[in-house]
């Protein structure tokens, strides 16, 4: 019976071959050789005269990996892309478009090499190189390098080394909202057919203040409506009810948080409370964030409001799970863009 040697596999066909050679050497003939692997004859005598010569032997015989076609671009040129793309923006390079997309790369390796690539091949060359699509993180271009490096480096260590001496705890405020319309994540459905989220018609939303602390403590309060100065000084009032020791507060530098009043309020605490600003334009290096996009990722977002549910009692259960759970809370001060804090 003949066989396709098209369906063997490499190390299958390499050994056939040196067993042929050998055989063929000992005296058999090509024909009964290539018979008892039903292969053709002609098999037999390329294996034969493959092996023949000064300097090839069984070696000739050895499976070799195909080199394919050559790619368009070499090495230094690869590298050359990788500079181009690696933190680099395309408007640097005169396209108006602010993000990378193959088809920017492709044009301006035509552009700069006069070489055309498919997509697939700038998305293979782009995935060698070891870069991948990502959702970006978004910076202001107000902020201020020098200022943050500051905080990380100076402000907040003598803050820590404040409390620290005054045997104070320092926490991390921060105020954000919630919808009940809102819906993060993906989930999935058969190709074409965008699936459906069941949702209340009813817009509810209800905003939350919170303050965390490196050592798993955690203080919430939901309220209705914007921050304003007044408000503010409420929930100042009741984070500091009860307190025993003294507390360092960072904060951002929202208007309602500069205001009069509080100020006022701070000065009558008589050092129980003091409010230090974090700087313009740099929410990452609040853990009070981390809070947030935990609870929007896991709750409502997730798992939208039932018939007759409330939001506001769904946030407060969610948030209440939180501050029950200081492992959790311990675990936001773990992320890199709060490694700054030392306190822990």
């Amino acid at each position: 019976m003949k066989r396709d040697g098209r369906t063997l596999g490499h190390e299958t066909l390499e050994e056939m071959r040196v067993l042929a050679v050998q055989r063929m050497n000992e005296g058999e003939r090509p024909a009964d050789v290539a018979a008892s692997f039903g292969l053709h004859r002609s098999w037999a005598f390329k294996c034969r005269a493959a092996a023949k010569g000064r300097g090839k032997g069984l070696r000739a015989l050895r499976s070799t990996k195909a080199t394919g076609r050559p790619r368009k671009l070499g090495p230094t040129q690869e590298r050359q892309v990788f500079r181009w793309v690696n933190g680099k923006n395309p408007q640097q390079y005169g396209f108006d478009f602010g993000l990378w997309t193959r088809q920017i790369v492709q044009l301006l390796v035509l552009e700069r090499f006069d070489i055309r690539l498919s997509l697939a091949s700038v998305g293979a060359m782009l995935a060698r190189l070891g870069l991948t699509a990502q959702k970006p993180l978004q910076r202001a271009y107000q902020r201020d390098p020098q200022a943050i490096e500051h905080w990380q480096r100076v402000a907040y260590p003598a803050i820590a080394a404040q409390a620290r001496k005054e045997s104070a705890e320092v926490f991390f405020w921060d105020e954000s909202g919630f919808r009940a319309d809102a819906v993060h994540g993906k989930t999935w459905s058969q190709r074409g057919h965008t699936p459906v989220v069941h949702r209340p018609g009813q817009r509810q939303s209800v905003s939350a203040a919170s303050a965390v602390n490196s050592k798993g403590a955690f203080w919430f309060q939901t309220y209705q409506g914007a921050l304003t100065g007044e408000l503010f000084v409420e929930l100042l009032r009741k984070l500091m009810c009860r307190r025993k020791k003294p507390v360092h507060l960072v904060i951002d530098g929202l208007p309602a948080h500069k205001k009069a009043l509080v100020k006022h309020y701070v000065v009558g605490t008589q050092g129980r409370l003091t409010l230090h600003f974090l700087p313009g334009y740099a929410p990452e290096l609040n853990p009070d964030e981390l809070v947030w996009s935990h609870t929007k990722r896991t709750g409502v977002a997730r798992r939208p409001l039932r018939k007759g549910e409330k939001l506001e009692q769904r946030v407060n259960e969610q948030l209440q799970a939180v501050a029950e759970d200081p492992e959790l809370v311990r675990s936001f001060f773990g992320h890199p863009s709060v490694a700054y804090v030392s306190d822990l």
